[in-house]
C-alpha cells in the first residue's frame, strides 16, 4: 500500500449507520439531518451525531443554508478512503493466492 490506513477514517466508516448515510450523501447529493433521519431508523440527534463524526474525518463537507445544514461527501477524501480500501483488498488477494499456492503444493506432496 503506498499510504497507511487512517484509522480514524476507517472507524467512521466501520459503523453501519455512517455507512447507510454515506449512501444517501452519494445517492441525493447533498442533504440535512432532518432529511437523512426521515430515511433511517434512528433520531434527528443521532443523525447529527454520526454526522459530525464524518466531518471530523473529512468525508462529508457541511454548509448553513438557511436555519438548517446542509450535508455533502467530500469527494477527496471518499476517493481516498476507496483506494485504500482497493489497496486493502489487493493485499488480501494476495495473501489467499500464496495460501492457495501452499495448499496445492502440500496437496500435490501428499499425492507423491
Amino acid at each position: 500500500m503506498k499510504e497507511p490506513l487512517d484509522d480514524e477514517l476507517w472507524s467512521a466508516i466501520g459503523d453501519p449507520t455512517r455507512r447507510r448515510m454515506l449512501d444517501l450523501l452519494l445517492a441525493g447529493g447533498e442533504e440535512t439531518a432532518t432529511r437523512l433521519s426521515e430515511q433511517l431508523p434512528v433520531t434527528r440527534q443521532a443523525v447529527a451525531k454520526h454526522l459530525g463524526v464524518l466531518d471530523r474525518v473529512g468525508l462529508v463537507h457541511v454548509r448553513p443554508a438557511g436555519r438548517e445544514m446542509r450535508y455533502r461527501i467530500d469527494d477527496a477524501q471518499f476517493a481516498r478512503a476507496v483506494a485504500q480500501l482497493a489497496a486493502v483488498g489487493a493485499t488480501w488477494d494476495a495473501r489467499l493466492r500464496r495460501i492457495k499456492q501452499l495448499a496445492e503444493a502440500i496437496e500435490t506432496e501428499k499425492q507423491k
